[in-house]
């Protein structure tokens, strides 16, 4: 070949790139309607999985006792009068205010013994992994085997009967799932940044304070918000150690609608609403905070 044909020849670089076949296109089109589809349908059965109960959960406070004994899902005809009854057979806004403080108080119990407690098992190497995996494995135990030592222990601090012995056992009980929520999110913190902070001056608890606890706090809010859920809900311990009204919550007072020959279901359900929606309320101010805790520390 002549230089002239050399240079008249088109060059490989110079090949414009092939467009994709039309049928390829298409088939990925449909691929990612498809998809869009098979999650647009799996996000609306979790979505009324999710509501379903709470919906059953309005009509039952709508609904006379004889009505809903009668079967049904809807009310045959509306019942208001379950919420004036439900509000005058309980002192509701005391119950409530319980609730909180010892959710709140449990909280606070828990983040200042799991915050140092996870520093140390992520920064321990293998023992400190083995130690967090045999703290959440007492998390694994039924808490009944805990009622009768947790009575006797209350009795002799003179705490049984009082928030404050509520407060202090469920912020325990939540330490484990804490530990465990926050042991991946330090471990995530470089140790270099540590490092820096220990040659400027700083302690190991001045650095996990000024350094390690602000580029965590999305895991904390997570942390804090589960621990409040868990300390929300809890029914075994509030029901054993709140024996008298100044001291129970709202899921031990739900219980007292049901007697021993009926069951007052829709006094029930009212009560169930009104400590449902402040949570939900929770739930849906901090959800911005609670999935960025939970998808910064989702690999460990």
């Amino acid at each position: 070949m002549t230089t002239a044909e050399l240079e008249l020849s088109p060059s490989v670089t110079d090949t414009p790139p092939r467009a994709p076949e039309p049928g390829l296109a298409r088939a990925r089109r449909r691929g990612m309607r498809h998809h869009r589809a098979g999650l647009t349908v799996l996000l609306a059965v979790i979505v009324l999985l999710t509501a379903v109960p709470v919906l059953y959960v309005v009509t039952l406070s709508i609904r006379s006792r004889d009505d809903v004994l009668n079967g049904g899902l809807l009310p045959s005809h509306p019942f208001w009068q379950n919420w004036p009854d439900a509000f005058r057979a309980v002192d509701l806004g005391r119950y409530l205010v319980n609730s909180w403080t010892v959710a709140a108080g449990s909280v606070v119990l828990t983040l200042l013994i799991a915050v140092p407690g996870a520093y140390f098992t992520a920064r321990a190497g293998r023992r400190g992994a083995r130690l967090a995996s045999l703290v959440l494995s007492s998390y694994c135990a039924p808490p009944v085997v805990a009622i009768l030592p947790l009575f006797f222990l209350l009795r002799n601090l003179g705490l049984n009967n009082t928030l404050t012995g509520l407060a202090l056992v469920d912020g325990l009980a939540n330490v484990p799932v804490a530990i465990w929520l926050l042991d991946g999110f330090i471990r995530k913190v470089p140790r270099e940044i540590e490092e820096a902070a220990w040659l400027d001056g700083l302690g190991t608890w001045t650095s996990l304070r000024r350094i390690v606890l602000p580029l965590i706090s999305p895991g904390v809010a997570a942390a804090a918000l589960i621990c409040f859920f868990l300390s929300y809900n809890e029914f075994l311990f509030a029901l054993s150690f709140a024996q008298d009204s100044g001291s129970q919550t709202l899921p031990v007072v739900l219980s007292l609608f049901q007697g021993d020959k009926n069951v007052e279901f829709g006094q029930q359900a009212v009560v169930s609403l009104a400590g449902i929606v402040p949570v939900y309320v929770l739930a849906v101010a901090a959800q911005r905070w609670l999935v960025a805790g939970l998808s910064s520390g989702a690999v460990k």
